[in-house]
């Protein structure tokens, strides 16, 4: 609807130019068309006169009332109004919400889909998280963020590929390794010489043994197998990186996560990628010694102080191998590229932006996009859960599922902007009630399954042609309501892919089941008239539509029976 009044507009504009009220060579503004909160207020309105007023050397309501009258005619406009200082506020017609339904089910899983990323790649990054443990609720909330993104950069008319990159060097994996082995050679994490910075989850036992018994762990195609020395550290490190990768995409899996592109950190090493990466650094004369040290000029680039690059020990400092990381993305396609993280990873964005800049490739001053997460508290009982036997030291993401659902938990997680603080509340994440969001939306689409059901049962043959002929008699106030909340799910799309923000989805999807809650409540669709009963199951039917889609968009299930 908005893109049809925008047309509308912009020939209202072009009518102006040619009655020679607007200069022949004044440009079509940026304006907007957006919905104002209260529908006393119109449907839509526009703030295109206000911008226009310049060009024309008139007042904004003389250009507001000529645009008003260049107005093609329209069917889906009833009344355009003037207010304030120039606003244009359009009145739709019924007609206009009741075309709605029709497009809604002719498009099908298609609805509310666009083309406005022309197919274009961009590479969205997520969960990312070191080999070393079960995935906690924070790698859980950065899965369903960075998934749904993906999901509806794809909506949006994206070619979006979904990537993890795996942390599969350094010093936690020393850790790991030397976990391992000492569990393989008998000792728990309160024996003497234990690793001082060890991981003392019971799954550490767990790969120990799966070691020693010489086991064989497949992962992306490769299989690696328990080597059964406990004193062969090298082989030990192979094993535990790989069993918990493994155990990490299972628990994934069964969170609806999944993946184009696993990357490994060492590949980067054994590719000499760091390196040749350093040496563009270098010779693009934004890098200097000082120390002992290699320093690059991040300040260069907007960063508050210059950054270390290679210590004066020789090794790297943690954010050269993500500049050689983000330099692969470019160099392979990604258009775009967005990295979802936690929010204590903020210090380290401006000096990969700046090492990026640095390297003179071309690459966009906004390259990558991030996105950053906050933390989760998980409630149980109103007490704050925090630790899990398996872990040792946190609450697993597998846990959370077990405790409630992967639909429960992927929509809690989703269900919040980004950066800001969530709680997890699993009582509530366990209630079959409308207290619960996620079965009060999954139930209004099972509610309408019910409907066609029970429409069956009671001998009434649903007619779609049928239905649709008489949508005019869809004019009551709730009817109308219920098909404006329609209306604005390709807008809730559209917008969630130009914010990188998918819990809009899901905050449309609780408004949408409301307004359909409401009208079912007062609404009798299971009548003998014909008309009337098929005009109202395929109101019901488009919801469900939108329903289904918007819940896909979020990786939730739309369940027919609940």
């Amino acid at each position: 609807m908005k893109a049809s009044l925008r047309a509308l507009i912009a020939q209202g504009i072009d009518a102006l130019r040619s009655a020679g009220t607007l200069p022949a060579d004044a440009t079509t503004p940026d304006f907007v068309v957006e919905r104002p909160k209260t529908r006393e207020h119109g449907d839509f309105a526009t703030n295109a006169a206000m911008l226009l007023a310049k060009a024309a050397r008139s007042n904004p309501r003389a250009i507001a009332t000529a645009l008003v009258d260049a107005l093609p005619a329209s069917d889906d406009v009833a009344k355009v109004e003037i207010a304030g200082p120039g606003f244009i506020n359009f009145h739709l017609s019924p007609g206009a919400y009741q075309r709605e339904v029709a497009a809604a089910l002719a498009q099908g899983a298609a609805y509310g889909r666009n083309d406005s990323g022309k197919g274009r790649t961009v590479g969205v990054e997520y969960v990312s998280a070191n080999p070393t443990g079960p995935l906690h609720v924070g790698h859980g909330r950065a899965g369903a963020i960075g998934d749904c993104i993906a999901r509806v950069l794809a909506a949006n008319g994206w070619n979006a590929k979904r990537e993890f990159y795996y942390n599969d060097a350094g010093v936690q994996i020393d850790n790991l390794a030397k976990s391992t082995q000492a569990r393989a050679l008998g000792k728990s994490p309160d024996s003497e010489g234990w690793p001082e910075d060890g991981y003392r989850g019971d799954y550490i036992a767990d790969v120990a043994q799966a070691y020693l018994n010489g086991d064989a762990v497949e992962v992306e195609g490769h299989v690696v197998t328990g080597e059964k020395d406990p004193q062969d550290l090298d082989a030990i490190r192979r094993f535990a990186v790989a069993y918990l990768r493994r155990e990490q995409n299972l628990d994934l899996a069964a969170f609806g996560v999944s993946f184009d592109r696993y990357f490994l950190e060492s590949s980067l090493y054994a590719d000499q990628k760091v390196e040749e990466t350093v040496r563009k650094l270098v010779a693009s004369g934004h890098t200097y010694e000082e120390g002992g040290a290699l320093w690059l000029k991040s300040t260069d680039f907007g960063d508050d102080k210059d950054r270390v690059m290679r210590k004066s020990d020789g090794s790297y400092t943690y954010f050269v191998p993500d500049v050689a990381y983000h330099l692969s993305k470019w160099q392979r396609g990604y258009e775009r590229a967005i990295t979802e993280l936690g929010a204590d990873h903020h210090g380290s964005l401006a000096r990969v932006k700046a090492g990026l800049q640095a390297l003179g490739e071309g690459i966009p001053q906004g390259y990558p996009e991030y996105v950053l997460h906050q933390m989760v508290t998980v409630m149980r009982g109103g007490e704050e859960v925090k630790l899990s036997k398996r872990a040792g030291s946190y609450f697993t993401l597998r846990d959370l599922i077990e405790e409630t659902s992967a639909d429960a938990t992927r929509w809690f997680l989703i269900a919040r902007k980004p950066d800001s603080q969530l709680t997890f509340d699993i009582d509530l994440a366990r209630q079959q009630s409308n207290d619960n969001p996620v079965f009060y939306v999954q139930y209004a689409h099972a509610r309408v399954c019910s409907l066609l059901r029970q429409s069956g049962e009671k001998g009434y043959a649903y007619d779609q042609a049928n239905g649709l002929a008489n949508l005019a008699r869809l004019d009551d106030d709730t009817s109308l309501q219920l098909m404006v909340e329609l209306s604005r799910y390709p807008e809730v799309v559209e917008a969630a892919g130009e914010s990188l923000e998918p819990h809009v989805v899901a905050q449309y999807l609780r408004e949408l089941a409301y307004a359909f809650h409401t009208w079912y409540a007062g609404t009798p669709v299971l009548i003998d008239d014909a008309a009337a009963r098929d005009a109202r199951l395929a109101l019901a039917l488009a919801v469900r539509q939108a329903l289904a889609n918007g819940l896909d968009l979020l990786g939730v299930s739309a369940p027919e029976k609940m």
